[in-house]
């Protein structure tokens, strides 16, 4: 008696799944058509807020965008800057039905940790991201997941901070070389080389920020570019961060001239121990930024467009 009853509750289940897969089957274009209407419903997603740190201006490389249904590999590279530009933490958009490749480009760039780091570069420091995700589905959704490199109490404190040595160190009636070499060499006069987080990985400091620099004397790449962005931004100069390998620095537009400001070749760290100033990195064309040959300079133009 058992078995049969096992049994038919078998044929029902087998019977059961037919029926669905004969309505699948028959409403497989009705099914679709539903899929597509829905991912046409969110081709007017917007960005609904952007911080005080948005950047209103585009770069050669990445543009803002007010369209969230991309159709190419670079509307993809551009919506994730206008997302990182905002501010936002999380932002979610769709794939179109038209776009047949769209969440295989998505993998793409989401894997692709160099160029997510040399899109982070062209937003202002306190929208970029020490960690960033992306998920998505099989209906097309993808979320982006922001962690951005500064806490608000941080924020607030730099500032301060920021905005006193400003008052002090840049004078409206001078040249911005005149005024970005005073930030130079405050900086560089200020802070040593954290060689423990860099040859070690010890963190002592906050030094891969513009923290570190500005309350603990102590910056490695990251920190001294932080910062000197903060001041280029305050001083309404067009900027970027530029990245190799394991390096990165600055780029800035003075009067339609594109020029590269290393703050960490030129705070060397000597083997006597004693503080140098140099200027060997400061304000320089590419073609001179070049000619001094360091591995560690190697930089992508196709991305960084403006250094050409």
């Amino acid at each position: 008696m058992k078995i049969k009853v096992a049994l038919a509750k078998l044929i029902f289940l087998a019977g059961l799944v037919c029926v669905f897969v004969g309505v699948f089957l028959i409403r497989k274009t009705d099914i679709h058509s539903f899929v597509s209407s829905f991912l046409n419903s969110h081709k007017n997603i917007q960005l609904e807020e952007k911080n005080e740190y948005w950047r209103d201006y585009d770069f050669q490389f990445v543009k803002i965008t007010d369209s969230f249904s991309p159709m190419s590999f670079q509307d993809i590279v551009n919506i994730y800057y206008t997302v990182l530009n905002s501010g936002e933490e999380s932002f979610s958009f769709y794939c179109p039905k038209d776009y047949e490749d769209c969440i295989e480009d998505i993998q793409e760039l989401a894997n692709n940790q160099n160029m997510l780091s040399d899109i982070n570069n062209f937003v202002h420091p306190y929208n970029g991201f020490s960690h960033i995700e992306t998920e998505y589905d099989t209906l097309g959704r993808v979320t982006i997941n922001v962690t951005h490199s500064y806490i608000q109490e941080d924020i607030l404190k730099i500032n301060e901070k920021v905005d006193e040595l400003y008052s002090q160190l840049v004078h409206p009636e001078l040249a911005a070389r005149d005024n970005i070499q005073a930030i130079h060499d405050y900086i560089i006069n200020t802070t040593r080389y954290d060689s423990l987080k860099s040859e070690q990985d010890i963190d002592m400091y906050q030094s891969e920020i513009a923290y570190g620099p500005l309350f603990e004397g102590y910056a490695v790449c990251g920190g001294y570019t932080d910062l000197m962005a903060l001041f280029l931004e305050k001083m309404n100069l067009k900027n970027f961060k530029v990245s190799s390998e394991n390096h990165i620095w600055n780029a800035v537009e003075i009067e339609g001239n594109w020029y590269h400001i290393d703050l960490t070749w030129d705070d060397p760290v000597s083997a006597d121990g004693q503080d140098y100033l140099e200027y060997t990195y400061f304000l320089i064309p590419t073609y001179a930024f070049k000619e001094l040959a360091v591995d560690q300079h190697d930089f992508n133009e196709n991305v960084y467009l403006e250094l050409q």
